[in-house]
């Protein structure tokens, strides 16, 4: 951030699965000035944005969407600004070899209390290395995220402007109706929150959330069925939080769209059904 003057709106659009509206890509133009790329640099490739308002305007405009609008254009920023840090080249950032891929998989590692060995890779849908670990570990570093004492005085530095960017600009994280904006929206700052590919879910609660003195807490799930339907994350993620007591029950109220509880209706628009989680959490 010192090295190429990144604001705090330009770091939480690097933690984004964004939504692709105008102020995403009006963020990620500023960015991408400042680092000295540009889309044709990203290695994401290009999709429909997920928000259906721009996606018809790009429709009725007879515009192809550009690597811009692709959800995860801020993350790939992000890694071109430490390719540029690191000296490291550009055209190949997303392959597992490349220092930035190597530097992430050490500090993922050290942050969720692994052994770069435990770690298992794939290829996620934008092309750069997707990582596997056990949800404990997952959820081990999203505390750690939200509580950074007991390791680097520089990485505790990095962990609160990221926690900062993510609770002052839900917005730029994801976008309108969705989940991981809706929640720190809903949460005034004591929730961070980012969804993944194949039904992942995670967050991080910050100190003093559930009462003056509580510890931070991470939470990571995943739907086995990778998300068929869409809804289970959400709805866990919500019953989870409920739970928790992290939420009051007007901030529950605001977000009742994704659950705990989610109607079911047909063509007709008659409620044939309620979707609900029924699992209760244990304590040990």
């Amino acid at each position: 951030m010192e090295a190429f003057q990144i604001s705090q709106a330009e770091l939480a659009i690097t933690c984004a699965s964004h939504s692709g509206t105008d102020h995403h890509l009006r963020t990620l133009h500023g960015l991408q000035q400042k680092i000295g790329v540009t889309d044709k640099d990203l290695l994401c490739c290009a999709h429909q944005p997920f928000h259906q308002g721009t996606r018809t305007i790009l429709r009725d405009r007879g515009e192809q969407p550009s690597p811009n609008h692709h959800n995860c254009s801020g993350k790939h920023t992000g890694m071109l600004a430490q390719s540029k840090l690191l000296q490291a080249d550009l055209k190949n950032y997303t392959e597992i070899q490349h220092p930035v891929q190597q530097h992430i998989l050490s500090v993922l590692a050290d942050m969720c209390c692994l052994d770069q060995s435990g770690i298992q890779y794939g290829g996620d849908g934008c092309s750069v290395p997707t990582f596997a670990m056990p949800l404990y570990h997952a959820a081990w570093g999203w505390a750690r995220l939200t509580n950074p004492d007991g390791i680097s005085e520089k990485r505790q530095t990095a962990c609160k402007m990221i926690t900062s960017a993510m609770t002052s600009y839900p917005f730029l994280v994801a976008g309108p109706g969705r989940l991981d904006t809706r929640l720190m929206e809903c949460s005034e700052g004591k929730i961070i929150s980012k969804g993944g590919a194949e039904a992942f879910q995670a967050a991080g609660i910050l100190e003093n959330a559930l009462n003056p003195g509580s510890p931070a807490l991470g939470i990571a799930l995943k739907i086995s069925d990778g998300g068929q339907g869409k809804r289970a994350k959400r709805a866990v993620m919500i019953e989870v939080l409920r739970q928790l007591n992290v939420l009051s029950a007007d901030q529950i109220e605001a977000l009742t769209d994704f659950g705990p509880e989610l109607p079911n209706r047909n063509q007709c628009d008659i409620l044939i059904g309620i979707g609900k989680p029924c699992f209760q959490l244990q304590y040990s």
